[in-house]
């Protein structure tokens, strides 16, 4: 698997259970009892995100802004599906052209070599 791969799998895993650590509370209600219990799922959180940033570091020969811009692309599709999906939040034409920037940087980040 290349690192790009490795580095996108990281990536989604981890801004799924970031969403699921911030925006949770809000749907399943648990966790405003244990806010130190949700706050410990940030650690392992924490490590998929740095596995991330090494293997997309790795993919662009060293450079850091591909990471970065994958990072927030990638973020953007996330929490917006996840709201869809989790919330029933209705999709903006704001929401849309935001989603489909994120989609774009994902695309410009991946191919434009």
């Amino acid at each position: 698997m290349s690192p790009l791969s490795k580095g996108i799998i990281y990536a989604i895993i981890a801004q799924v259970l970031t969403f699921l650590q911030f925006q949770g509370g809000l749907k399943m209600g648990w966790t405003e009892k244990h806010p130190w219990l949700l706050a410990l799922f940030g650690v392992p959180i924490s490590y998929l995100f740095m596995m991330s940033v090494k293997y997309f570091v790795q993919a662009f020969n060293g450079e850091l802004w591909p990471s970065r811009l994958l990072g927030f692309g990638i973020g953007t599709i996330i929490f917006t599906l996840l709201s869809y999906v989790l919330f029933n939040e209705s999709i903006s034409m704001k929401t849309a052209v935001c989603l489909l920037l994120g989609i774009c940087i994902v695309i410009l980040q991946i191919y434009w070599k």
